[in-house]
């Protein structure tokens, strides 16, 4: 399929006439269906809208929402008028906010709540609520009307004009190393990159999907945007709760997740099953075991044939799947590394995981996993219209029509992250097999040089740590040091749980941490990993902390990824502690 600018997708949607191009959850708790029809008018009514307040191509717009309808309506209305939309994380502090709006320059602001709202109020004039609040002005007014059986003439030519170089968004990255900037992604950029995907995964009016994933995010909006090119129906969900329920409501076909969310997965089906104990924890770890025999063929999506795979489908591999809904053919991890582990126990289960990788800054996709052609560890084989080589040092540098236009107001930025012929500098390290399949071993800012002159890449090592449910997040330590420790942020609700079991104490987060019996069993799962590491990678210690890490306490992106500075900054007493108390100068 070929996209020339986002204005293409919004013109497939209208034009295939469905009942239900979108699922829309009422207050009450019923789904109900918006048609092809009424999302294009109101789309229309909001442009005539926005036209009115004088807003000219290239203005910005700010919107600041929850996963809803409305966020399609505003994005396709500032998109046909050739507006700039800059989408945020509704989950911003206000200084977050203000920043970033002023940043943006945007004229005015859609916001979902009034919570939101008060975030945006004095930084813009106009603010449009979603759910009408003091102050604002209400959205639904503005959208709200008959469906004409013709289309609006005026309406389509004007969308018409759009061009693949026009600016269509603003992106603001999540800024694990400093401040966020604005990616400048044209509707060309974005366009080019769905043209591949769409040739990848070839979804149709059938499928359905869960939308949850954050929409200020560039995966979440590339693949809804995939959704709507190929008449997928797309289901949305405003808060992360509501995600089980609507899994079992709706039924999807299709689960597009972040890394986080099947390691929560796993670890919930692991913790029921050894919970259980007897012959249901049995049952349980030989499924999996006969799963591994069968890793290669599911990994292709396909049937192993075998009595015994069957027996275990049915015993154990359905129940997992029907936690999805029980009818996803097509699961797809992004945002974040997968993890060579993760992905091999879900292919064990029975659940073949493509996973993908990009940046804001490349519209996003890199490379993908796909039916067929799926090698895991792996991030896929690259976009065929990419150009991509590995630099001296490992750097990953990509060159295409996908490519961002450069940052927002910081050309300085902007030619500090491009080689003189042209290639970004992904800042990730990797490397292509003769296969072409690409795989992502790092950050090339994040790497360990311990000072016996070894690399160490965290993010691995962490990630089969954090297989373990008692885990919730891991920062590796060991830049310039001797040798490698860690900082851990336990999952409190299964360690509160164990702890209680063996009658200690988890009134005092900070005491719990302390216990000996409690350091014992952590210390289990740091020797799990350290078995099959080279020696230089072992952690030789650890250090247990009372804090959960979210975004909200300032240890996460809003997109879940850790900010490696925060943690190094919050726990210096407790880095250093690592490296110089007693029996520190015999490590390593």
């Amino acid at each position: 399929m070929q996209l020339a600018t986002l204005n293409d997708v919004f013109s497939r949607v209208a034009a295939r006439g469905s009942k239900r191009v979108i699922l829309s959850q009422e207050h009450s708790g019923e789904w109900k269906p918006i048609s092809g029809d009424a999302l294009y008018w109101r789309v229309r009514r909001l442009a005539a809208w926005l036209q009115a307040q004088g807003l000219q191509k290239g203005d910005r717009v700010a919107l600041l929402a929850e996963n809803r309808w409305e966020w399609a309506v505003v994005d396709f209305a500032c998109l046909a008028l050739g507006l700039v939309d800059a989408p945020m994380f509704p989950t911003l502090s206000a200084e977050q906010t203000a920043a970033q709006i002023r940043d943006s320059g945007a004229k005015l602001a859609f916001v979902s709540t009034a919570e939101v709202a008060k975030k945006v109020q004095g930084s813009v004039q106009t603010i449009v609520s979603m759910d009408a609040s003091e102050g604002t002005i209400a959205l639904a007014p503005l959208v709200a009307g008959d469906e004409p059986a013709t289309r609006d003439a005026d309406f389509d030519a004007i969308r018409a004009t759009i061009q693949p170089d026009d600016l269509a968004t603003l992106i603001y990255t999540s800024g694990t190393t400093g401040d966020a900037k604005g990616v400048m992604l044209s509707h060309g950029n974005i366009a080019s990159n769905l043209s591949m995907t769409t040739e990848i995964y070839h979804f149709n009016q059938d499928d359905v999907a869960v939308s949850f994933l954050p929409l200020s995010h560039v995966t979440a909006r590339h693949i809804d945007y995939l959704f709507y090119a190929d008449n997928v129906t797309i289901a949305y969900v405003s808060r992360a709760e509501r995600v089980l329920p609507a899994m079992a409501d709706v039924k999807p076909t299709i689960f597009v997740a972040v890394p986080r969310v099947y390691e929560r997965v796993r670890q919930s089906a692991e913790g029921k099953a050894h919970k259980s104990g007897g012959l249901k924890v049995k049952i349980f770890d030989w499924a999996i075991r006969t799963g591994a025999a069968h890793r290669n063929t599911v990994a292709q999506r396909e049937t192993p044939g075998s009595l015994q795979w069957k027996l275990a489908d049915k015993l154990v591999y359905s129940k997992l799947r029907d936690a999805f809904g029980g009818r996803v053919h097509t699961f797809v991890a992004g945002g974040a590394p997968l993890g060579i582990d993760l992905a091999r126990w879900f292919a064990d289960a029975g659940i073949p995981i493509f996973e993908g990788y990009g940046l804001t800054e490349t519209s996003p996709v890199i490379g993908v996993n796909r039916p067929g052609a799926n090698k895991l560890g792996t991030v896929g084989q690259t976009m065929p219209n990419l150009e991509c080589r590995i630099a001296d040092d490992g750097e990953l540098l990509v060159r295409g029509p996908s490519v961002f236009k450069g940052y927002w107001n910081k050309p300085e930025a902007t030619a500090a992250v491009f080689t003189e012929d042209g290639f970004f500098c992904t800042g990730d390290v990797g490397n292509i097999d003769k296969d072409g399949y690409l795989s992502i071993t790092d950050r090339k800012r994040e790497l360990l040089k311990t000072t016996g002159g070894k690399f160490v890449a965290p993010q691995p090592i962490e990630n089969r740590l954090k297989v373990s449910s008692s885990i919730g997040f891991v920062a590796l330590q060991g830049d310039r040091r001797k040798y490698i420790s860690a900082v851990i942020a336990p999952n409190f609700a299964v360690l509160e749980e164990t702890a209680q079991k063996q009658g200690i104490d988890t009134k005092d987060r900070a005491a719990l941490v302390r216990d000996p019996r409690v350091i014992a069993l952590y210390q289990q799962e740091v020797d799990r990993v350290n078995h099959d590491l080279s020696p230089w990678e072992k952690i030789k210690r650890f250090r247990l902390v009372p804090d959960e890490w979210t975004p909200e306490s300032g240890y996460l992106t809003p997109s879940l990824k850790l900010k490696r500075r925060v943690v190094v900054e919050r726990y210096k007493d407790v880095i250093e502690e690592m490296y110089s108390g007693a029996g520190a100068e015999a490590e390593g």
